[in-house]
């Protein structure tokens, strides 16, 4: 469904029983909520899922940027508000992992559990020169030209050379998104700076990472977990930096459990 709120048009799915517990999705950049496509059908007799696209991605509409990740953490309790939800449940993949760090730090009264997978807190030296420098090359070339890259970054090679389908649909999600939308988050990654804050976070946490995963590599994730109070630390085999794509199964038994406080 498509629903209005401070003037942005979100695309919004919701998934599972209306009475259950809220399991909120974000999405990494340059893709959308059918992202989640394999997570859903996992958590769905347990949990009220809600997916949502972000600005710029997907149907969802791309107001100007640039856009701060307290922008987008400040969108999923905008579309909470907009559906009479108290409290949920956040599990963010990239993007969405550091939307979710904020979110858990300047929402703290409506987070449960969190679950950050294949991200950041930090950027590396010289990481915000790299991300203008991804914002200069979509603004002169487009996303067409991102998308045989990022493949490549997102999934081991063996993924690459035995599931062509998985590939062309992922294909399909970073040619969805809006390039004003892709640049305005671009620009919230380039300020990212969360390391100091996150011994604030007061939800039990689960940090996931791909063991080959490049771009937010294992040594980013346990830097999360050891810097938020009490997190657990799980790291998928064989699988980069789309872990819920490339290995939904491991993936997703860690956080049903994570989530069902097992």
């Amino acid at each position: 469904m498509i629903v209005t709120i401070n003037s942005i048009e979100f695309h919004v799915e919701f998934d599972g029983p209306e009475d259950a517990p809220v399991v909120i999705l974000s999405h990494s950049l340059a893709t959308n909520l059918n992202a989640w496509d394999r997570t859903v059908p996992a958590l769905v007799k347990d949990f009220r899922v809600l997916r949502y696209s972000m600005r710029g991605h997907g149907k969802t509409s791309a107001p100007e940027s640039p856009y701060s990740l307290s922008d987008l953490a400040s969108d999923i309790a905008a579309i909470m508000d907009h559906f009479n939800i108290e409290k949920a449940h956040l599990v963010g993949l990239s993007i969405g992992g550091m939307i979710a760090q904020t979110f858990a730090l300047e929402h703290a009264d409506r987070l449960n559990r969190l679950v950050v997978s294949s991200s950041l807190c930090e950027l590396p030296e010289g990481g915000e020169a790299l991300w203008v420098e991804r914002i200069r090359d979509g603004e002169k070339s487009g996303i067409e030209a991102m998308v045989e890259p990022t493949i490549e970054r997102w999934f081991i090679e063996e993924t690459r050379s035995s599931d062509p389908d998985l590939l062309d649909f992922t294909r399909g999600l970073i040619r969805e998104t809006e390039l004003k939308g892709y640049i305005g988050c671009c620009h919230g990654i380039s300020k990212l700076a969360l390391k100091e804050r996150l011994p604030h976070v007061k939800a039990e946490t689960l940090v996931i990472v791909g063991d080959q995963d490049m771009g937010t590599p294992v040594a980013a994730s346990e830097v999360i977990a050891s810097q938020i109070p009490g997190a657990k630390l799980t790291v998928i085999e064989q699988a980069s930096h789309q872990a819920a794509l490339e290995q939904p199964e491991a993936f997703n038994s860690a956080i049903l459990a994570f989530l069902k406080g097992e």
